[in-house]
């Protein structure tokens, strides 16, 4: 199955690596959009229909937290799951992320293999 996938950071590297460790993890992309911000991101959800969505919780001008509270909003975005990356140690912004709609979340710095861990369980769940 070929995925198109949203990847939301404000680092443009991190984005790169991010969109690196899907394909690294055998995860087809037929497509991959980018967004700096949630801002941005609800832009291109606008315009494009994904199935997946990665996205960093810390960045300026909407947060990962807010973006996902908004998600519900934006009608090609209704029933895409949400998987959240963070450098976030904190239990209470993963709960926060989960309770608000995320799907899952993996930490940075991570492999591969960790993105095949939570992203496929996610995806399989979509379908």
């Amino acid at each position: 199955m070929s995925i198109r996938a949203l990847i939301v950071d404000d680092s443009s590297v991190m984005r790169k690596i991010v969109e690196r460790s899907l394909r690294q993890a055998g995860i087809d992309l037929s497509e991959v959009f980018q967004a700096g911000n949630g801002a941005e991101a609800l832009g291109v959800l606008k315009e494009s229909t994904v199935d997946l969505i990665l996205c960093d919780i810390n960045m300026p001008v909407m947060d990962g937290l807010e973006f996902v509270k908004q998600l519900p909003a934006v009608e090609n975005a209704k029933g895409v799951p949400v998987v959240m990356i963070t450098t976030e140690g904190s239990e209470a912004h993963v709960v926060q992320a989960l309770s608000a709609g995320a799907r899952g979340y993996i930490r940075k710095p991570f492999t591969p293999e960790q993105v095949k861990e939570h992203v496929l369980p996610v995806l399989a769940g979509k379908s």
